[in-house]
């Protein structure tokens, strides 16, 4: 899973696993393009201060963005399985540097056999750059944003590498629907090049790539430090500067590449450009001749690049919006400066959401007590409007979020529980929630905790009298929609004497912020906004977002709040037996582990008329330059 920024982030499951596994998997042809580069580049605009900041495959939660993954790293290196098919969620088999997973033994073996793709430096991409990635992972766990306790690696007893044939044996049986697309999924093969502790060694000197799984945590200890501070972040003290980012195009670990693009310039501002690798044994060859990610600390200011004509392919600000759209994924006019410009909104597989810290030692101590409280997150809830923002924010370009599975596009694990929206906005109810369970509400001010206690109308565990409903968002800054959003939901939490101050940042520090601090922090809410996009993990099982522990359950919600442990044991059968995700999803709208909000459309691209192969585009909003084809 991945954190999107704004502007790039169901029927119960009734079929057998096996059923859904050859429905959701794609055999279709690669695109047989051109390899030659035609002269005509193409500039594309990040979303406003989401740039690019890591370009190391294996990231930790506070570097796990689409703006570094979908749309930075995978055009250089790609992961062993790329799921999505133009907007349609799928395992696409030709796109992948393996074939489809074998499983065996009652589930506990899978075997993976690799095709034969080559890194640029001639190297064949083998069953050893798998079990390098998995020994980084066996030693470095908690710095990858996909871990889970208990889930990958720790479910995975043993890696062998021969040839191209990597097999894994598994503690357990497992889902292998689940494990196909939320665990393999988090792969990305590693070089052999990059298994070095120092600048000028020789290939494979760190013997990381070629130690049997688990036996080497020191020397992968090594390797991982190394390579993660070449890329910008150091392990040992995460807030250290780093000025790394500038050595991205000229570094030459980083040149050794297996997917359709090398990297040719980088500015630490998030200025990307890239040129076809010709090395590139993949199916879809790039025909332009280079392809730069420009960086934008407004949309504002994006707007007027594309408008003009400095862009060929950018968004459409909602303030821009001209008419409102029908029903997704439709369109609606376009504006009248870009006429040069076809208008494609583009809905992704995720969901919108921002987290409550649950170990937060905010408002005195006591906000992570008062998160704690199921009528207080019901109460919250219950005060966000979000047909009204979708239709007058969002211009009609957003769907609602009222649950932890996506609800669009339509897919086979939407409930509709979840679809109907179980806690509507109802601000007569968040008042009697409050009232009724010992706060003096006091509209338009702050509320404060009159009656103590655990009993029937009592505030709740660990909540003193005194006790006061006064929060911070932090938000991220550069949408006028957004910052819109927040402002109205702000108005409207005050109706009831919920006192939240907002403050800005960038999407970057946002999400730095909002990091899981088991021995409390003072961060109390952070709404990056763009939310969620299921990528790699595609399969929304819950155990990475809310699941016990993980790096990507940002607010830590886990046992202190009551209700966590039925949560936990429902996602538990969603990822070892073929359970539908009907029970757990609609218990997880009601319970709230996080506040739900209106998810807008990834983006509404602007794309420059004689430009094809931008359409359909990736559900997982991952970038494809390598299929941008010149009609003129």
């Amino acid at each position: 899973m991945r954190r999107n920024g704004i502007l790039a982030r169901l029927l119960s499951v009734t079929l057998a696993v096996g059923a859904l596994s050859l429905a959701m998997v794609v055999l279709s042809a690669p695109n047989a393009g051109a390899s030659a580069s035609s002269s005509k580049a193409v500039t594309w605009a990040e979303q406003p201060a989401a740039t690019p900041d890591f370009i190391l495959p294996f990231y930790p939660g506070s570097l796990c963005s689409v703006a570094n993954v979908d749309q930075f790293q995978y055009l250089m290196y790609r992961p062993l399985y790329w799921f999505g098919v133009g907007t349609a969620f799928k395992l696409n088999t030709s796109l992948s540097v393996a074939t489809a997973p074998v499983y065996s033994n009652g589930n506990t073996t899978v075997t993976v056999n690799l095709k034969d793709w080559k890194w640029s430096d001639g190297e064949t991409v083998s069953a050893a750059d798998v079990l390098f990635f998995m020994n980084i992972y066996h030693a470095q766990e908690a710095n990858f944003c996909g871990y889970v306790p208990g889930n990958m690696p720790d479910d995975v007893t043993n890696v062998t590498a021969s040839g191209q044939t990597v097999t894994f044996t598994l503690k357990s049986s497992v889902n292998s629907y689940w494990f196909t697309f939320n665990e393999m999924s988090q792969i990305t093969p590693l070089p052999v090049a990059w298994d070095v502790t120092a600048a000028g060694q020789a290939a494979g000197s760190g013997g990381c790539s070629s130690a049997a799984y688990g036996t080497d945590d020191t020397g992968c200890d090594a390797v991982y430090t190394y390579l993660s501070n070449a890329a910008g972040f150091n392990p040992d003290n995460p807030s250290a500067a780093n000025n790394s980012l500038a050595t991205y195009a000229t570094n030459p670990l980083w040149q050794t590449v297996d997917g359709p693009w090398t990297l040719s310039a980088f500015n630490p501002d998030g200025e990307a450009s890239f040129v076809p690798n010709p090395k590139y044994s993949g199916p879809v060859k790039p025909t332009i001749s280079k392809f730069t990610e420009l960086p934008y600390t407004t949309d504002s200011s994006e707007f007027d690049a594309l408008a003009g004509s400095n862009l060929t392919i950018g968004y459409l600000p909602y303030q821009d919006v001209t008419g409102v759209a029908p029903a997704p994924p439709g369109a609606g006019p376009n504006n009248s400066r870009l006429t040069n410009f076809n208008i494609t909104p583009q809905y992704l597989w995720g969901i919108d959401y921002f987290p409550y810290n649950f170990d937060s030692t905010g408002d005195g101590g006591n906000a992570g007590k008062i998160f704690d409280q199921l009528y207080f997150r019901q109460a919250m809830q219950s005060l966000v409007d979000q047909p009204l923002y979708v239709k007058k924010l969002w211009k009609g370009y957003a769907v609602p979020t009222y649950g932890p599975v996506p609800t669009f596009p339509t897919n086979a694990y939407s409930t509709k529980t979840v679809a109907d929206d179980p806690l509507p906005y109802n601000p007569a109810k968040a008042k009697t929630l409050l009232s009724s369970h010992g706060w003096k509400v006091v509209p338009g001010g702050t509320d404060s905790c009159i009656k103590p206690g655990t009993g029937a109308g009592e505030c709740g565990a660990g909540i003193p009298a005194g006790a006061k409903l006064s929060f911070t968002l932090g938000y991220a800054t550069g949408i006028s929609a957004f910052t819109d959003e927040v402002d109205a939901e702000k108005s409207s939490w005050s109706t009831v004497g919920i006192n939240v101050a907002l403050t800005g940042a960038s999407f970057n520090t946002v999400i730095s912020d909002a990091a899981p601090c088991p021995q409390g922090c003072s961060w109390e809410m952070e709404n990056w906004e763009g939310g969620w996009t299921f990528s790699p993990d595609g399969y929304p099982s819950g155990d990475t977002l809310f699941g016990n522990g993980s790096s990507a359950n940002f607010g830590s919600y886990g046992p202190s709040v009551p209700g966590f442990s039925i949560n936990q044991s429902l996602i538990t059968a969603s990822v070892t037996t073929n359970v539908s995700l009907a029970q757990w999803e609609n218990y997880a709208a009601k319970q709230l582990p996080v506040a739900w909000q209106p998810d807008p459309a990834g983006q509404i691209n602007e794309i420059e008329k004689g430009l094809t192969g931008v359409v359909p585009q990736d559900v997982l909003n991952s970038l494809e330059p390598e299929n941008y084809r010149w009609s003129s």
